[in-house]
């Protein structure tokens, strides 16, 4: 089982900034594809920042340049830093990763964490 933990979340004024992070624990043996997404209206939750383990990093629409992915592959965490936040943001945020638990498994599969609120108040 991998287990991944949101941290960062709040309330912030439009403008203003926030850190999230994600935690992970569990069999692992590589995290291929780190990111996250949010809620969004549909069913299917929206792209945020997904990040790969050479440090590859794709944007949602319109978040380039406000929003940085990073993780730290020892620690095994994934952060996204948040900048010049609008309400439009508000929503739940979910850490998603691709794992390979065991080295001698042939597939990798992906995880999510249980999700973070961000509010941004105008």
């Amino acid at each position: 089982q991998v287990h991944l933990v949101e941290s960062g979340g709040g309330l912030v004024q439009a403008g203003g900034s926030l850190r999230l992070s994600c935690a992970a624990s569990g069999t692992i043996s590589t995290i291929y594809t780190m990111g996250w997404f949010r809620q969004g209206l549909g069913n299917q939750r929206d792209l945020v920042a997904t990040i790969t383990k050479e440090g590859a990093a794709i944007y949602g629409d319109s978040l380039k340049g406000r929003f940085t992915i990073s993780r730290d592959n020892n620690k095994k965490t994934v952060d996204l830093q948040m900048n010049g936040l609008k309400p439009e943001d508000s929503d739940v945020y979910y850490c998603n990763e691709a794992v390979r638990r065991r080295a001698s498994d042939t597939s990798y599969d992906n995880w999510w964490g249980r999700g973070t609120q961000v509010t941004v108040s105008s």
